[in-house]
């Protein structure tokens, strides 16, 4: 059996974290853990995002986190509306910003900064809404 990439309570956490940050805003946040990626990191995101139908969301402003652990690569993508707000820069910043969390194998911590910081951004354009409802699942989903 495949030893899973985090204990229960930082799985708890991440998820926890998802869903107090959702709470702030419309958007909607999902996390993707694989081993290895093969590829570019984007482009695997941005793959892994549409098989996870993140772009169906109402206002389209689904944020996948998504981390390649083995392959020690990591990657954000955000659905168009938050695109259309955001400088392309943005989600380097994120990334940069939580690299030495990484380095120091504090993943789930890392994770969860990340998550928080994308949070704050959603939360600038995108604030919650009346009747709001949570469009996609809290939990990681795990490939490869």
């Amino acid at each position: 059996m495949k030893k899973p990439f985090f204990t229960t309570d930082e799985t708890h956490q991440i998820i926890n974290t998802i869903q107090e940050t959702e709470k702030t805003t419309s958007g909607e946040i999902r996390v993707h853990i694989e081993s290895r990626c093969w590829q570019n990191p984007l482009r695997r995101a941005i793959l892994v995002f549409k098989k996870l139908n993140m772009h169906r969301t109402k206002l389209h402003n689904g944020i996948l986190i998504y981390l390649a652990l083995k392959s020690r690569k990591f990657a954000i993508v955000g659905d168009k509306s938050i695109n259309e707000k955001v400088p392309e820069e943005f989600w380097e910043g994120i990334i940069k910003n939580i690299q030495p969390y990484f380095q120091d194998k504090k993943i789930c911590n890392g994770i969860c900064e990340a998550i928080r910081q994308v949070g704050e951004k959603l939360q600038e354009f995108f604030p919650p809404v009346k009747n709001d409802e949570d469009e996609l699942t809290n939990e990681i989903s795990i490939g490869n």
